[in-house]
């Protein structure tokens, strides 16, 4: 089949290349001349494991294509992916939604047979109406049927997710739409992957509902491990011990120092939006928002505390800045609000993060490292934001060596606390008993 994919970005890229590895047609379309010109020489504009590769393979099979005009491809197009941003809007927290429209305004004219128009942005319920409506004021006489798709990418696993997904989510009653999604979804059926065919309206919200819930998850176990911490329990033991009743599950019991990324924070505020306007307030979801959003301060205290509750003059060590690992996507990272919260405190912060390139247009006043041990060289103390792989098995004899003084702080649970106490570290983590 052939696949118009109008974006670019973290979605629109990896749909596209995963599309055309299925064995579809694709044109990836951007107004960005510049990121189109390097896709087209085999440059990747984000980083994402296995992306490049995938990219290359399906170019030079010749069923990937990069371009600015959506012309040509709309016209030839049995689907036309939406796939642009939808950040929140500053203000008030609503999905911006204007790259949206925009692309529908422009892609309306061009569609010519029956041609389903498919939203792979995440887009707030009813948004698939409107796009609806663009498209028959724009042109009357198109034979479209508008669809939502919603992606579920984890940053850093996303072509296994699209690949091998828990489920397909499709919202339309279109019986001819329903006919082309199952067909560009067809190599799943090998996997026996389900496809989950909805209302529109009810496929929007399926994406919302989604992230929410895992946010919610994060939240709730970052609040045990706080209490853990009081009563001198293991928060790890109890995420186990929680997580191996199938109706709770292992999956997002991990403490840490709050979630980030591009879903979470703008898709929880989008959704507790949406809930107001419709009437019926989303209490969790929103005390999930005001917690996370305090647990990132907090994170900047417990440094504070570890050394000794005074950090001015101090030099201050960071391992990792982006919001996971696997991944160069600075939005809402912890790392964005825990420096800030210590330069304010009189601390230096020197940083290394193996991706996290952004982070020195987002950050001011970080001595910026090259690797893990130049951060540690001098460190009053050195904190573990974000568990790239190479920070799991650091040389700490050299670290400690490197060091004024042994103090670290583990906001992502890679040690462990016996160990470190061994090796003669001041070892703070989360939800386990500081040594």
């Amino acid at each position: 089949m052939h696949v118009a994919m109008i974006g670019t970005g973290y979605v629109g890229l990896v749909s596209g290349a995963c599309f055309a590895d299925f064995g579809h047609t694709v044109t990836c379309i951007d107004k960005d001349a510049g990121k189109i010109e390097r896709l087209q020489t085999g440059g990747i504009p984000i980083y994402e494991p296995g992306l490049e590769l995938l990219v290359a393979q399906n170019v030079k099979a010749g069923r990937l294509f990069f371009a600015t005009d959506a012309e040509k491809a709309v016209r030839e197009a049995d689907a036309v992916f939406i796939g642009v941003g939808t950040p929140s809007r500053r203000g008030d927290g609503y999905a911006d939604l204007s790259y949206v429209y925009a692309a529908v305004e422009e892609i309306a004219g061009f569609v010519e047979g029956f041609t389903v128009v498919v939203t792979k942005s995440t887009v707030p319920v009813g948004t698939g109406d409107e796009i609806e409506a663009i498209i028959k004021r724009v042109n009357p006489k198109a034979d479209v049927a508008v669809v939502s798709n919603p992606e579920f990418l984890r940053e850093g696993a996303a072509i296994e997710d699209f690949k091998r997904p828990d489920r397909v989510v499709v919202g339309t009653l279109d019986e001819r739409a329903q006919a082309v999604m199952r067909e560009l979804y067809r190599p799943l059926y090998l996997n026996e992957t389900p496809i989950l065919f909805t209302s529109r309206r009810t496929s929007e919200l399926i994406k919302y509902a989604a992230n929410a819930f895992l946010a919610l998850k994060i939240t709730y176990i970052n609040e045990m491990a706080d209490l853990c911490e009081a009563v001198g329990a293991d928060v790890q033991q109890v995420a186990r011990g929680i997580g191996l009743d199938g109706r709770i599950g292992a999956k997002f019991l991990n403490a840490g120092p709050g979630y980030g990324g591009s879903c979470f924070p703008k898709d929880t505020i989008a959704l507790v939006r949406t809930a107001r306007d419709a009437g019926a307030p989303l209490d969790l979801v929103e005390t999930t928002v005001k917690v996370n959003d305090e647990r990132k301060r907090a994170m900047a205290r417990k440094v504070i505390k570890a050394l000794g509750g005074d950090v001015k003059g101090k030099t201050v060590g960071v391992l990792g800045l982006t919001f996971k690992p696997n991944t160069d996507d600075m939005r809402d990272a912890p790392s964005l609000a825990i420096i800030p919260a210590l330069q304010d405190k009189g601390a230096k912060v020197q940083a290394f993060d193996p991706e996290g390139h952004e982070a020195r247009g987002l950050l001011t006043g970080v001595d910026f490292k090259d690797d893990p041990y130049d951060v540690a060289e001098g460190a009053d103390v050195l904190v573990i934001i974000t568990e790239w792989d190479q920070f799991r098995a650091l040389n700490l004899n050299r670290i400690k060596l490197l060091m004024k003084a042994p103090v670290l702080v583990d906001l992502r649970n890679i040690y462990k606390p016996d160990d470190m106490r061994a090796r003669g570290f001041a070892y703070t983590s989360i939800g386990r008993a500081a040594v």
